[in-house]
């Protein structure tokens, strides 16, 4: 095994919660909600799948559904969608909608998993190269830059700089080159079953960890390091 790739959100890191989401833009819009209100748009937002990287839509209005499927191919899509969704609740201020958008790609929203350095050091350590392969609409290298994991990301494969969305093996393909390693020697690691899935047509070893909130995965990144040292065991021919 010589590389590993990892999925951005609910792999390496976790969203911020609708309501923390919420309440920093109404702070940057100098606007307040009662608690009560604040609870409904909070509930509302939830139920339309509004936070890129948190619940997904309860149901996908009309307007939505065209570029729903195709988001994470362009900037412009992906800010259509979310912010086409997050239209559907009744806020204060109509620049809100923007403003949570905006909010969403700052390193403020963003937590990484408490084991993600660890491993991610480890692999470093180790000469194993490390990818960030996502479906996205935005630059996340300042994610990692802020929150002190670039230094651990060898590559950087994005949907909207290529124009291509996992599962497309296409994406995982420019990841492996991008890494200039062979896709049968790389493990891909995700939480999405449907979209990291598309490595193994590659050839990829795939690894699935929970989407779940960080301080509830603290140690869910761990295996991988076991994993490769695995698959090195087994290459070298120790034990056989």
């Amino acid at each position: 095994m010589t590389a590993v790739l990892f999925d951005f959100s609910g792999t390496l890191f976790r969203v911020e919660s609708t309501e923390s989401w919420l309440r920093g833009a109404l702070a940057e819009r100098e606007l307040q909600l009662d608690e009560p209100q604040l609870a409904e748009a909070v509930a509302a937002l939830e139920r339309m799948g509004a936070l890129p990287g948190g619940p997904s839509p309860a149901w996908l209005p009309q307007s939505v559904a065209s570029v729903w499927g195709v988001r994470d191919k362009s900037q412009e899509l992906h800010r259509a969608a979310y912010t086409g969704l997050s239209r559907h609740v009744t806020l204060p201020d109509e620049r809100l909608h923007d403003t949570l958008y905006d909010r969403h790609m700052t390193p403020a929203a963003w937590e990484p998993y408490p084991d993600a350095a660890d491993v991610l050091s480890a692999l470093r350590e180790r000469g194993i190269g490390v990818g960030v392969i996502s479906n996205i609409g935005w630059d996340l290298r300042p994610v990692f830059r802020e929150h002190g994991l670039d230094p651990f990301v060898d590559a950087y494969v994005l949907s909207f700089e290529h124009g291509i969305q996992k599962p497309d093996p296409r994406l995982f393909r420019a990841a492996c080159a991008a890494l200039d390693a062979d896709p049968r020697d790389v493990l891909m690691v995700g939480d999405d079953r449907r979209a990291d899935a598309g490595a193994a047509a590659l050839g990829c070893a795939v690894h699935f960890v929970d989407h779940l909130p960080a301080a509830e995965r603290p140690d869910g990144l761990r295996p991988v390091l076991e994993l490769i040292g695995r698959r090195r065991t087994e290459d070298s021919g120790i034990g056989a």
